[in-house]
């Protein structure tokens, strides 16, 4: 499993307009084959900060991901609506393993 987390600051009068993008592709991403988990998570006392967490079955999955036709839309629906880059940070789980997805 590779996890990764994706750090998105966006522009105050864009949060909802984010959300609603960013929740069509998590409902698109959780259909791919390679994709076991995808959480949109939203900070409690700051709502312009995000995380997204996604999970991935193999270390090749993320290109695959970012291949698809809702990827590539989320994308460039949000790029205007970022405060600043996004960031990703990139882990892989010690527990559990991955005998149980």
């Amino acid at each position: 499993m590779l996890i990764v987390h994706v750090h998105v600051h966006v522009k105050p009068e864009a949060v909802e307009a984010f959300k609603e993008a960013t929740i069509e592709n998590a409902r698109n991403s959780v259909q791919e084959p390679g994709i076991a988990r995808f959480d949109v998570i939203q900070q409690n006392d700051d709502p312009t900060r995000f995380i997204l967490v996604e999970v991935y079955r193999t270390a090749g999955d993320p290109a695959r991901h970012k291949e698809t036709d809702h990827y590539k839309k989320w994308r460039d629906t949000v790029a205007e609506m970022m405060a600043e880059p996004r960031q990703s940070v990139k882990f892989t789980n010690v527990f559990p393993d991955d005998s149980g997805w």
